[in-house]
């Protein structure tokens, strides 16, 4: 082998290890930005579509238990719209209503979260029963509460045939609710620490007045998807009995 050709075939390897390099920087570099592109559409996607969450406790038995993956879709209160009677909606914790321990999550978790990747906390999953210039009362003869006057009908709730739980007794009113808040109740009545919990007792001194309702801006949107487990994974409408109040 002549000098000539040890330099053409040193030539040769110098150019493919370079090709190679750019190859594999080429490939490095497609790959950061696929997984900025993904990240972006993530955190694109949780800000203004559809967030995932989890069940927390059982307050929303018999429909959503305890560790259930839940989907929030956000479109339904863009602009003017806001939370409908019977909607299922997951909101900012007003203040007070969840313990210290349930609202800060560790710097991975809180990453994660940021993103999309990881259900959310600090947050509370309920049923609106009232929204602005609604009178809430429980309850009529059949423990039944009712909206303006209109009994509801709520064979979803958990063993609460009559009125019970951690209300205030089964003779209590609220309302009218006050402009762009709602008042809401978890489906397991005896369970839930809802809007009847912070609602001001008879000669209580320690109550702050309204801390009951929860204000339109924290909600977050509204549960329709069930997502896990499978074996119950499903829709989640808004009950029938709610559409007699629409007119009212």
């Amino acid at each position: 082998m002549t000098i000539e050709d040890r330099d053409t075939e040193t030539e040769e390897s110098s150019g493919r290890g370079s090709r190679s390099s750019r190859f594999h920087l080429r490939v490095w570099q497609e790959s950061v930005l696929m997984l900025g592109i993904a990240l972006v559409l993530a955190v694109v996607v949780k800000s203004f579509f559809v967030q995932a969450f989890y069940i927390p406790s059982e307050s929303m038995e018999p429909g959503l238990v305890d560790n259930d993956r839940i989907l929030v879709e956000k479109w339904s209160y863009w602009g003017s719209g806001e939370p409908q009677r019977g909607d299922v909606v997951v909101f900012q914790d007003p203040g007070g209503w969840l313990p210290d321990d349930d609202k800060e999550p560790g710097f991975l978790r809180a990453a994660l979260e940021k993103v999309g990747l990881y259900p959310a906390t600090g947050h509370l999953v309920k049923r609106v029963i009232g929204v602005a210039g609604d009178t809430i009362v429980c309850c009529d003869d059949q423990g039944r509460i009712s909206v303006n006057g209109i009994p509801l009908d709520e064979p979803y709730l958990k063993n609460d045939a009559s009125c019970n739980g951690p209300m205030i007794g089964c003779q209590w009113s609220a309302g009218p609710v006050p402009p762009h808040r709602i008042f809401v109740m978890g489906d397991h009545r005896d369970d839930s620490g809802d809007s009847t919990v912070h609602m001001c007792r008879e000669n209580e001194t320690e109550c702050v007045k309204g801390h009951e309702y929860v204000r339109v801006h924290r909600v977050v949107g509204k549960v329709f998807v069930l997502a896990w487990p499978l074996g119950h994974a499903g829709w989640i409408k808004r009950p029938a009995t709610f559409a007699d109040l629409d007119g009212g």
